[in-house]
Formats: structure tokens, C-alpha cells, sequence
């Protein structure tokens, strides 16, 4: 499987943008998901779903962080 993308997308005059249907797939972005935003001013910004950083909070608050699940 391709492990790099790149797509090029326009900021509507709302400051919206459209994921393309294929970031969307590769990633298993659907309607109604959330997303979060990280930015840096010398890197840049980096999106990703909101779903994922939750996991990922939960288990360092529970302390899993880390541990393999069956």
C-alpha cells in the first residue's frame, strides 16, 4: 500500500476546504466526522481526525499508552 500522498486542494472564500474523495478514503474520513488541527508556523499545518487523538488521550490518562490490544 502507498504510505505518501499529496493533493492539492483551494480555500473557498468561507476559508473552507474539500477533502479530496481519496484522502478521505485512505483515511476513512465520512460526513460527520471531526477533525483537529495542529499547526506549527515553521512546518506548517497537519490534519487529522479528532476520533484518533481521543483514543490516544484516553489511554495516557488510563495509563495504557503503549500496550497492545487483543
Amino acid at each position: 500500500m502507498k504510505e505518501k500522498f499529496l493533493w492539492a486542494v483551494k480555500v473557498s472564500d468561507k476559508g473552507q476546504i474539500c477533502l479530496p474523495k481519496e484522502a478521505r478514503e485512505v483515511f476513512n474520513i465520512n460526513t460527520g466526522d471531526s477533525l483537529i488541527l495542529f499547526g506549527d508556523v515553521k512546518r506548517g499545518i497537519a490534519i487529522a481526525k479528532y476520533s484518533d487523538y481521543v483514543e490516544f488521550a484516553e489511554s495516557i490518562f488510563n495509563g495504557t499508552l503503549g500496550e497492545k490490544n487483543d
